[in-house]
This record gives structure tokens, C-alpha cells and sequence, in this order.
């Protein structure tokens, strides 16, 4: 045991001493938690130390020869690249777990034993991976010989790609705004968003009947909404701006009917003086173009052009029933009808 640890003790110092610039970097790993900054030249020379350390494995074959301990701290070269310090780390725990596996015994088949399945792909054996190790150290090698590469002038380069930027052709190309990048960015989410749903919508079809229902329904509703709205300011506006015919109620002034209803007030004539605060109040509902003029409508009509929605539709309802009852109906009219009609007109405006 003693010869043993001798032995190795003294192949350890003897291959320290052929590399002495690996032994340098060895003194710099115990300070850099086992990795060492080397140059080029100690990177390639601790590279033929572990070449020759593979290369007495594979011949040998035993716990000594394959030392893993003996292949050192991994390597970290560092070299200047475009006013900057580029590192690069080379580790070898892959070479460690190989040279461990070859330095031991290999089991072999028991005699006797039934013989194993044949496998069709069989793994490496631990000859060919020593052989590929060794390849590769060999590789690195030659890869380290060549020194990093200057920073490369691309001035004749930049020259071509403005002369060929210049021609006609190329005027009017422009950089691509902030806007059109916002724009594109958001057509793609809307794309992104829509191809999920379709794809879903493939996995769970009812999913799409449902939504296309749904759609459907909220369109029909909307239309039918529109509809209504058009219809109901169809009746409570006018958008005609041609002047109302000369039997319009409009066609007079409401004043002008006002006028008259209070002097049939004041001769006791009640049911005239109603039937001009009627058409005083029509007058006065027309001259905000609440309908377009028109003398042939009877007081019926006029109430369906106002909708049920309008606050003045009870007291024209109202005012029309007295109006009715007094003019067409021959009710006898009181001082008090024209009172209660005259309140009514005041809500719609005439005072």
C-alpha cells in the first residue's frame, strides 16, 4: 500500500514537472475555487498533458494510470475582444467520470451463465470512449493554436451596403414608424386570440353553435332597437324645413290664438274660447316642428304623432277630450272648463 501511494505520489509530481506552465496554473485554482485563468499557450500545454494522461489510460488500464486527480482544475481563457474581456470555461468533469470508469475492473460474464439477449444498439465500450476522448483532446488542441480573431473591419462592407441603399429603387423605403409596429403588433394579438377560439371552437363544436346564437340574437335585438328609435323620432320630430301650408294651425301665430280664445272668454263664449285654446296649443307644439304641418289631421291623429314616452301626451290627451266633448260632442262649456283647459295649455307651453 505504501509503494502504491509512493508510486503514485511520484507520477503526479512527474507529469507537474513536464508542464510547468499547467503547475502556475494549478497554484491559481486554489484561489479560484478550482478553475484557473490561462493563456493560450498553457491552455494548449495543459491539453497535452491530459492527451498523454488518456492516451497511458488506454494502455495500461489501471487505478494509477487513470487517476481522475490527476487532470487538474478546469481551465478559464480569457482574451480581449471589441474593448472587452470575452472568457470562456473549459470543464472536465466528462473526462473525470471516463478515466474513473476505465480505471476500473469491467465485470465480466460468469461461465456457466445463460448467455445475455442480443441487443441490436449496444453502448460504447470504455476503449472507443477513450478513443473519442482522446480525439477530442487532440481537436481542442489544434482549435487552441489559433490565436481570437481581431475585431473585424466591415468598412468596405458598409461602403457596398450604402452605394446598393442609394439607388433609385430603394428611395423610398422608410424605417417602419411606431405606429404601424403598434398596429401590426396589435393585428397579430387579434390573430393570435382568434386562432385559439377556432382551435377550441374545433374540440367543443357546441361551443360555436352557442356563440353564433348568441350573435345572431344581440344583432336581431339591435336592429330591432334601431327600429324602434327611428319610429319614435319619427313621430315627435320634424325634419323638414319647408314652411307649413296656410291652413296649417302653425300658419297663425299661437299667440294670435290666445288672443281670440280670451276675448271669446270674456263674451261667456266658452266653448269657442276652448276650441281656440286647442288650436292655439297645436300651434304652439308645431312651431317647435314636433310634426309637420297639416290642417287635414283630425285631434285623434294628433295624439298618435306624440309618443307615449313624451311628458306632454296626458295634458294634450286631456285638453283634446274637452275640446271634443265642448266642440264635436256639443257639450255645453262652463267657466270652469276654460279654466281647467286653460291650465292644460299652459303645461304644453301657451301663456
Amino acid at each position: 500500500m505504501m509503494c502504491r501511494l509512493r508510486s503514485r505520489k511520484c507520477a503526479l509530481v512527474l507529469t507537474l514537472l513536464q508542464a510547468p506552465g499547467i503547475l502556475v496554473c494549478a497554484h491559481a485554482a486554489d484561489a479560484n475555487e478550482g478553475r484557473y485563468e490561462a493563456s493560450f499557450n498553457n491552455y494548449r500545454k495543459h491539453l497535452e498533458t491530459l492527451e498523454a494522461l488518456v492516451n497511458t489510460c488506454r494502455k495500461q488500464r489501471t487505478m494509477e494510470a487513470c487517476d481522475p486527480a490527476q487532470i487538474g482544475a478546469d481551465d478559464r481563457v480569457e482574451w480581449p475582444s471589441s474593448g472587452t474581456t470575452a472568457e470562456r470555461e473549459i470543464r472536465y468533469d466528462w473526462l473525470r467520470d471516463l478515466l474513473l470508469r476505465a480505471g476500473r475492473k469491467e465485470e465480466q460474464p460468469k461461465a456457466g451463465a445463460s448467455p445475455a439477449p442480443v441487443i441490436k444498439t449496444t453502448p460504447p465500450t470504455v476503449d472507443a470512449l477513450l478513443a473519442q476522448a482522446q480525439q477530442r483532446l487532440e481537436h481542442d488542441w489544434q482549435e487552441a493554436g489559433l490565436q481570437p480573431p481581431a475585431e473585424a473591419n466591415y468598412a468596405s462592407e458598409r461602403n457596398s451596403l450604402a452605394a446598393i441603399l442609394a439607388q433609385r429603387e430603394y428611395q423610398g423605403v422608410s424605417e417602419v414608424s411606431t405606429r404601424e409596429r403598434l398596429r401590426e403588433g396589435l393585428e397579430n394579438w387579434l390573430v393570435r386570440i382568434f386562432s385559439r377560439l377556432i382551435s377550441f371552437g374545433y374540440r367543443s363544436p357546441w361551443i360555436a353553435f352557442t356563440l353564433r346564437a348568441l350573435l345572431l340574437g344581440a344583432l336581431g335585438t339591435a336592429l330591432i332597437w334601431a327600429f324602434i328609435r327611428i319610429e319614435r323620432r319619427s313621430r315627435t320630430q320634424l325634419k323638414s324645413d319647408t314652411p307649413p301650408a296656410g291652413s296649417a294651425p302653425s300658419a297663425r301665430e299661437w299667440q294670435l290664438w290666445l288672443d281670440d280664445a280670451h276675448k271669446m272668454a270674456a263674451q261667456a263664449r266658452w266653448r269657442e274660447a276652448i276650441h281656440f285654446l286647442y288650436w292655439a296649443s297645436i300651434s304652439r307644439l308645431e312651431s317647435k316642428r314636433l310634426w309637420p304641418a297639416d290642417r287635414a289631421r283630425t285631434p285623434r291623429e294628433y295624439l298618435r304623432l306624440l309618443s307615449a314616452a313624451d311628458p306632454r301626451i296626458a295634458n294634450l290627451t286631456a285638453l283634446t277630450r274637452r275640446f271634443e266633448h265642448t266642440w264635436y260632442g256639443g257639450r255645453e262649456a262652463h267657466s270652469s272648463d276654460f279654466q281647467s283647459a286653460l291650465q292644460m295649455a299652459a303645461e304644453l307651453g301657451v301663456e
